[in-house]
């Protein structure tokens, strides 16, 4: 997998994960093979030849673990079994196999802040047998006439025993009759976290991964792993914007210890992709994650440049600016710069697609949809691509409740009505088109047959209704589509180091509308130039950028190919020059 090296260049600190492009599959939605309406890894299989196609390095597979689903897999009942909708550890293996056999590396989803309250350890947990008595976080609830809050009431009129919240909605807290405590779950209530301060909780997680590596995975993708250290004795959160007691487990005080432990005992293996799902991390945390003093990570999904306009709340998405938007991603790029290294990525399972969020999921719907492609592929760092962003997919349409599927989402719409916040569904539609879950959750669509191709079922969730148009099979055939100007991206990344290793400098960071920066390595430099509106916009190459040697290397549109001092871009146009 590794690219010839270069000889005009000081040689970078080279990994296989740096220079690869990594495809995110969420596989209840990607293709259903036995016709039950929900993806499964059959259905993967007979689509790694389109990977194989498209030119990715490895998949990222959101969880396919035993579960009874409470959200979408990521309450797993059982780490070494996988759940009956998708296959069996034999399908599995054969997915493994396929995948290897093309060169793609598979990494597999790991989700240990939590287990489902269906999980044996759980189950044994809530009777206090053994040592499983201490495996998750259990306390006794407070008198309701000590705690300045309101939550749902145990049976004896007490309170949960703090104020956070979750990030679901409603108190982190949940009482079992069974044992008579309440149970912290920063997410849903069939979602109880582990206590990462017990040894024997460690030691089972360690032992289960080392288990899934000697099966011949190549990495794992961290779920909210930066949530596992919680602030000893569980004080009340402050009145904060966003979740209620978030500065109490969010990069709380021995994460880095238990990060490092694992690291000494599953990970000492550096070509293994580690990438931990952050929320709430800033660039100086993410040196300790991943820097080479840091705990050992390759990189964290960070969530500044996806959640900036959000008004405390991402149900109170609105207005962005680009000034803002360069300036985050910007200080990520430079902050890991020299000791670290960015995943790059506008869109996943929890976020909406990212035509629809950062371009023009209207008229310019391939115009941005390359504009972005352009940009996640020229930043430095690791570029991930989510299932059917290769399309340009876009968010859908939701017209009522009973059409959608995300618990997160449900939950939203209950709370705002339950408040007074809203009337009925349509008040906060707008809301849930723009930022909820499910737009990333529609079936990929591979064609224009009912369903979209994705199965001969009824599927699990409606298909966004412009499949027809936006499909695999309508983009490969059209030479001109957002599925070849990807693979062209990933090729061009694959032949010119400087897009991987290179150096990032921002250019005319206040302009409002064009995102302009050079990428140097050696002898090697480049220019990109992206225009974020949907009008012309004439753009001055700054004085001290060389444009000697610069040919055009990529764009959208028909471009001269040598650049100019200053130019006239069209509306989302994207350029990407380099050395020859």
């Amino acid at each position: 997998m590794s690219k010839p090296e270069s000889k005009t260049l000081e040689q970078p600190d080279r990994q296989w994960w740096k220079e690869a492009v990594v495809y995110q599959i969420y596989p209840r939605s990607f293709n259903d093979s036995d016709g039950d309406g929900i993806g499964d890894l059959g259905g993967i299989i007979e689509k790694v030849d389109y990977l194989d196609a498209l030119g990715v390095d490895a998949v990222w597979l959101c969880p396919v673990y035993e579960s009874p689903q409470a959200d979408n897999g990521y309450d797993i009942s059982d780490y070494r079994s996988i759940h009956d909708t998708y296959g069996d550890l034999d399908d599995w293996r054969d997915l493994l196999d396929a995948l290897h056999d093309r060169d793609i590396r598979l990494i597999m989803d790991l989700v240990v802040n939590h287990t489902s309250d269906e999980h044996e350890w759980f189950q044994q947990s809530r009777r206090r047998e053994g040592e499983f008595e201490d495996y998750y976080i259990w306390r006794d609830g407070r008198s309701a006439d000590d705690a300045d809050y309101d939550t749902a009431d145990g049976p004896t009129d007490e309170v949960a025993p703090n104020n956070w919240e979750a990030a679901f909605g409603g108190p982190a807290w949940t009482y079992d009759v069974e044992r008579g405590q309440w149970y912290l779950h920063l997410f849903d209530e069939k979602q109880p976290d582990l206590n990462w301060r017990n040894p024997t909780v460690r030691d089972s997680v360690y032992e289960m991964m080392n288990w899934w590596l000697s099966q011949g995975i190549d990495g794992f993708r961290m779920d909210v792993i930066n949530l596992i250290s919680k602030t000893e004795g569980l004080p009340d959160g402050d009145a904060e914007s966003g979740q209620t007691g978030a500065k109490h487990f969010m990069n709380g005080p021995k994460v880095h210890d238990y990060l490092q432990e694992m690291h000494q005992e599953v990970l000492t293996d550096d070509s293994l992709l580690t990438v931990g799902e952050a929320p709430g991390a800033h660039v100086d945390d993410a040196q300790q994650y991943v820097g080479s003093d840091g705990d050992g990570l390759s990189m964290v999904f960070q969530f500044e440049h996806v959640t900036f306009d959000h008004d405390g709340d991402k149900w109170d998405a609105g207005d962005w600016s680009l000034v803002e938007f360069k300036e985050i991603l910007s200080k990520w790029q430079n902050g890991l710069a020299d000791d670290g290294w960015n995943s790059i990525y506008l869109n996943n399972h929890d976020q909406p697609r990212m035509v629809s969020r950062f371009g023009d999921d209207g008229a310019y719907r391939t115009e941005s949809a390359k504009l972005l492609a352009t940009l996640t592929h020229t930043l430095q760092g690791t570029p991930f691509v989510y299932q059917g962003e290769e399309l340009g997919m876009t968010n859908a349409e939701f017209a009522s409740t009973e059409e959608l599927r995300d618990v997160e989402a449900l939950n939203f719409v209950e709370a705002a009505i339950e408040a007074g916040d809203a009337a009925t569904y349509d008040d906060v539609r707008d809301a849930i088109e723009y930022v909820g879950r499910d737009n990333a959750r529609t079936p990929m669509q591979w064609d224009d047959a009912e369903h979209a191709g994705f199965t001969d079922g009824e599927p699990w969730i409606d298909c966004n209704s412009n499949y027809e148009t936006v499909n695999v099979a309508r983009a490969r055939a059209n030479e001109d589509s957002v599925w070849h100007y990807y693979r062209d991206l990933i090729e061009l990344r694959e032949e010119h180091d400087v897009l991987v290793y290179g150096e990032f400098s921002l250019l005319c960071p206040e302009d409002p509308a064009v995102f302009a920066y050079t990428r140097t390595l050696g002898e090697e430099h480049g220019l990109v130039v992206l225009n974020f509106e949907p009008e012309p916009v004439e753009f001055e190459v700054p004085a001290d950028v060389t444009l000697d040697g610069l040919e055009l290397a990529i764009a959208n549109t028909e471009v001269p190919t040598t650049p100019r001092p200053s130019f006239e871009l069209g509306p989302y146009e994207a350029r990407v020059y380099l050395t020859s």
